[in-house]
């Protein structure tokens, strides 16, 4: 912990600036806590406030627009993959799209103190084709608060502060292994809730062909759109299907004809969403795929028939 804090008072700012840097890239790096440290040290005049807030800034906005720009480009792909490593891989998807549709632009602000959205937001504000001079703009607002609460914090707290990082070099490796065993057993128990969530009955898969064979043979299927409201307004949905919310698939199940053939289809990693609906679904009876690789899958095969086309 002396090493840390020597390397803040001799390079505090470029410290921060690539900590912040890796942190909205995706690295598990604590950009917060190090920033609440050079608060401290800045307001004990061992190193400069203004020019690390200046590179915080910078970091975040430069951090996040890498995956700004990755979204716009390949949408949904790039959300996908950021939320397979989460082991809630769905509610990583399904609460940055909840925080877009009542917050708009004030969600890439509020991201910046929700852990697991966070990095998450930027390529989503992307893929739901927010304008370049919005994302800037309210992505330099949440980075301006970010920076200013952990500053302020550190600032105010210096010497606690101070007192924490020497008790912490006092406990040395005792502290690390201590912090090292608590985050291995909230990963495990993480891990068996969406090992016990992921069980229940097989679901039948789809692609995107085989659907276009059905819709264009005149005997399409009941298909349902799962997503949330903003993705589907971003990015359209597959012809004929119904917009419903997860919370609204059993009352209208049981409106369903006994011989109904479903579609259930999404955009989250392993079509998480649309599995917990067919889930359902078959609970209730009813005959029910999952579209393999959801709407992004369907826009694939859209484009190559059009490339073919062409």
């Amino acid at each position: 912990m002396d090493d840390i804090v020597a390397l803040l008072i001799n390079h505090g700012p470029l410290v921060v600036f690539a900590l912040t840097l890796l942190s909205r890239a995706g690295a598990p790096f604590p950009a917060g806590p190090v920033l609440v440290v050079a608060g401290a040290l800045g307001a004990l005049g061992q190193l400069s406030l203004p020019i690390t807030a200046v590179l915080s800034l910078l970091a975040n906005v430069l951090g996040d627009a890498l995956w700004f720009v990755g979204g716009r480009r390949y949408g949904y792909r790039v959300l996908r993959m950021l939320c397979r490593v989460s082991l809630s891989p769905d509610t990583c998807v399904r609460q940055s799209e909840g925080m877009f549709e009542r917050w708009a632009g004030w969600s890439l602000v509020a991201a910046k103190f929700v852990p697991g959205v966070s990095v998450v937001a930027a390529p989503m504000a992307g893929a739901l084709k927010m304008s370049w001079r919005r994302f800037v703009a309210w992505d330099l607002a949440g980075a301006a608060a970010w920076t200013a609460v952990y500053l302020v914090l550190g600032y105010a707290l210096r010497t606690q502060v101070r007192e924490v990082l020497a008790a912490m070099a006092d406990m040395g490796t005792k502290a690390a292994v201590a912090l090292g065993v608590l985050l291995l057993l909230a990963l495990a128990l993480r891990l068996v809730r969406r090992l016990r969530s992921g069980s229940g009955p097989a679901i039948e898969r789809i692609t995107p062909q085989q659907l276009h064979t059905l819709i264009s043979g005149g005997m399409s299927p009941v298909i349902f759109d799962v997503r949330a409201p903003v993705a589907r307004e971003a990015s359209g949905m597959v012809p004929g299907a119904i917009a419903i919310g997860l919370d609204e698939i059993a009352t209208r199940a049981r409106q369903l004809p006994s011989d109904a053939h479903v579609v259930v289809y999404c955009n989250c990693p392993n079509d998480v969403s649309a599995v917990k609906a067919a889930g359902l679904l078959v609970k209730l009876g009813n005959h029910v795929q999952v579209l393999r690789g959801g709407h992004d899958a369907w826009l694939a095969l859209e484009g190559d028939k059009d490339l073919a086309a062409a």
